[in-house]
């Protein structure tokens, strides 16, 4: 029985992967306290009406700062809402997936980065790797579908080496990875990004596993 309930089990994996089924969406954040992340959470993240909140608009943000997921994800669909506001300085967050922490300097986070501020809306950046954008959307594409100092919704598509960004439904961008040197598996994190006075806020965190 043990042998048949193991090969079954199998079975219904295989299956599962030949037929493309996803696996249930499944919240990263209950809304409530910092279970299942990691972050500065005593001086930069904080949790307002159940979104993570980083930065502040009372002063300058010395450095960049992340929240990321304790658990590494491959293939998935990444949906969130977010928004970003400030009163000057470079104002600017970010959604890290299949990244991972920089131990020097330990505030960094390494890997691609769906960015967030003016001229970087929509755009897939290679934080802390490459430090460049690797594809980014028109300007007329992100002024159709961005709600400005608004909550905005990001669906970010990573299936093999391909990676997708929606913002508010709109497609934005659309990256295939050349490299196979770099890792197609990883944690998701949020950022707020030194400058400022700023803050990046994240709610309604929620992941579909992909096979």
């Amino acid at each position: 029985m043990k042998c048949s309930f193991i090969w079954l089990g199998t079975l219904t994996a295989v299956l599962a992967a030949v037929s493309g089924v996803h696996a249930a969406v499944a919240s990263l954040s209950d809304g409530k306290t910092f279970a299942g992340w990691i972050g500065d959470t005593n001086t930069t993240w904080r949790i307002v009406e159940g979104a993570f909140v980083g930065g502040t608009l009372t002063g300058r943000i010395p450095q960049n700062q992340f929240l990321h997921t304790t658990r590494s994800y491959t293939n998935f669909i990444l949906r969130l809402q977010f928004k970003l506001v400030g009163t000057g300085g470079f104002i600017n967050g970010g959604v890290q997936v299949r990244s991972q922490p920089v131990k020097n300097p330990a505030n960094e986070m390494c890997g691609y980065q769906c960015d967030m501020g003016d001229g970087y809306w929509g755009a897939l950046y290679d934080e802390s790797r490459r430090n460049k954008i690797l594809a980014k959307p028109t300007d007329d594409a992100v002024k159709q579908a961005l709600k400005p100092k608004d909550w905005n919704r990001y669906e970010i598509r990573c299936e093999g080496k391909r990676i997708r960004i929606f913002l508010n439904g709109a497609a934005m961008t659309n990256y295939t990875e050349p490299d196979d040197q770099i890792p197609q598996f990883g944690l998701i994190g949020v950022q707020i990004h030194g400058g400022g006075p700023a803050e990046a806020s994240y709610k309604d965190v929620t992941i579909e596993e992909l096979p």
